[in-house]
């Protein structure tokens, strides 16, 4: 990781342990994959157990999603085209996760956690279109709880050399991002085959 600011950050928030990682994802000032992977070497340092990491990295990675969920509900589109840039959020990357949302439906909260640059503002149409609350917290967390556990493990191979977690992150992100497209594809055609098959039967 080339920003020495980052890691400062990080190695100041490892020092409240697991609420430090949950802090880290919170505020998204760096990307997810490189706070657990801080988690992952502290858990190999024997700072946190492994389970403490795993339950700071949903609680964390949800609460972020949950803010960017309420600011849609709240403040809309007019909100995020003002104030976005702030929260690292740019027009191009709303209008995406605005045309997967309405193309995919809630479904995509799951499915478009693993996909970059769509992830992080997918949250942000579903609070517009006032998706139900229990419904995006449910699929948000269960998003967070694969992310959670292969960055917390990549982060304790990888051990004191941690910081290089963004070099090697590339090379587990492409199959997640398959695994997770052809998820949502699949979902989609089994979806179309009940509803032809039942509309035969209702015939």
């Amino acid at each position: 990781m080339s920003n020495g600011w980052a890691v400062e950050l990080l190695e100041f928030l490892g020092q409240y342990g697991v609420a430090g990682i949950a802090i880290g994802l919170m505020i998204e000032v760096i990307p997810s994959e490189i706070v657990l992977g801080y988690g992952g070497y502290l858990v190999s340092a024997g700072k946190i157990s492994f389970l403490s990491a795993l339950i700071a990295g949903m609680f964390g990675g949800t609460m972020a999603q949950l803010f960017l969920y309420w600011l849609g509900i709240y403040g809309g589109r007019p909100f995020f085209d003002r104030y976005g840039k702030y929260l690292l959020i740019r027009p191009k990357h709303l209008d995406a996760a605005e045309r997967w949302f309405h193309r995919h439906g809630t479904i995509v909260i799951f499915t478009a956690r693993f996909i970059p640059v769509i992830r992080h503002a997918i949250s942000i149409p579903a609070g517009i279109a006032k998706m139900p609350f229990y419904q995006f917290t449910v699929y948000t967390m269960a998003a967070m709880i694969p992310w959670t556990i292969l960055f917390l493990f990549i982060g304790m191979e990888l051990g004191a050399y941690w910081e290089q977690i963004g070099k090697v992150a590339g090379a587990y992100l492409k199959p997640i991002i398959i695994i997770a497209l052809s998820g949502l594809l699949a979902y989609f055609l089994l979806k179309r085959f009940i509803v032809k098959y039942v509309s035969k039967k209702r015939k």
